[in-house]
């Protein structure tokens, strides 16, 4: 899955053999009118994920997850691939098997939008809805179950333990930035649910600078709405997580993220996710750091901060915070 990123078309100038052909090389947006009071020499960028096919970030660690489950024979003909998913991954699994003709079984929360049940539907996707009080861990071991009863059938690719999951970040979103902004990226900003998105992307951008501050950021409560993230105190923590790659690891409540991605929406015409507005309100937390610590010490501040647009808002304008005022 690595490629010279720098070197690649945009997608609707490239030839197109696959669906899995068009996951990656997203772009990049600067964010001005939500930075509008920060300094001119501070820069925030969010990374368009819902550019990839299945409509999110998750496309890059299925396809990594699926192809290499491939080669190495996992993934056969005979088998369905299974997995426990809060939605996005479950989606890319979905198009991903139906494009490459492999079943695929996904285990999700009851309470997921009406929107994702959906689209999985349409691809054709076996959905097992688990005890939404239990949001995605109730799912894992839903899963986990399905494969201890019946591993000849069953091939479980476990985004949250799974190396290929992070590796599809190392391999592509990390270069990407990198040379998108390049070199100029100062500090990374990312949410964890699998954290494979920012383990892989802080990973290969330290190889490049190791100067450059990488924060991560999760739910301020067990109980919240920011689907795909975890409250890792609280939660079955993935086994490709690993806490010491973050110089901070921010809290984010639920309502922040709604109130930016209504702005983002109304102010920067950007219709994304609820985690992606949770990923640009903790951006432009980190800026404001930025500044204030310069104006402490008397010097300009200088910051180039970039953030993941994880999917857009269409899977959850069925959610009634868009109509609720106190947003």
């Amino acid at each position: 899955m690595s490629y010279p990123c720098y070197m690649r078309l945009p997608h609707h100038l490239q030839q197109v053999t696959d669906v899995v052909d068009l996951i990656g090389y997203t772009p990049l947006i600067r964010l001005r009118r939500v930075t509008a009071h920060l300094p001119d020499t501070v820069e925030v960028y969010g990374k368009a994920e819902w550019f990839n096919p299945g409509g999110s970030v998750k496309d890059r660690p299925a396809w990594n997850i699926v192809r290499t489950a491939i080669e190495r024979g996992d993934l056969t003909p005979d088998k369905r691939l299974l997995d426990a998913t809060s939605g996005n991954t479950g989606i890319a699994f979905a198009m991903i098997g139906s494009a490459l003709g492999f079943g695929v079984t996904l285990c999700m929360p009851a309470n997921v939008s009406e929107e994702r049940k959906r689209i999985l539907k349409a691809y054709g996707a076996e959905v097992i809805l688990t005890d939404p009080l239990e949001s995605s861990d109730g799912a894992i071991r839903k899963a986990r179950q399905l494969y201890a009863e019946c591993p000849e059938r069953y091939f479980y690719a476990d985004q949250y333990n799974n190396p290929a999951n992070w590796l599809a970040h190392y391999e592509t979103t990390g270069v990407e930035i990198w040379h998108q902004t390049e070199g100029r990226i100062t500090h990374f900003v990312a949410g964890l649910g699998t954290s494979g998105t920012f383990t892989g992307t802080t990973r290969r951008l330290r190889e490049y600078n190791p100067n450059i501050q990488c924060i991560s950021f999760q739910p301020d409560s067990p109980f919240h709405g920011l689907e795909g993230l975890k409250h890792m105190e609280t939660a079955i923590v993935p086994g490709i997580y690993d806490p010491t790659l973050a110089d901070q690891d921010l809290r984010i409540s639920t309502e922040s993220a709604y109130r930016m991605a209504k702005r983002l929406a109304r102010e920067e015409g950007l219709l994304v996710g609820i985690s992606a507005g949770a990923a640009v309100a903790m951006s432009l937390q980190v800026a404001e750091q930025v500044v204030a610590q310069a104006q402490a010490e008397g010097r300009t501040p200088h910051a180039v901060i970039v953030t993941i647009l994880c999917d857009s808002a269409d899977k959850y304008l069925s959610d009634p915070f868009w109509d609720d005022e106190r947003f």
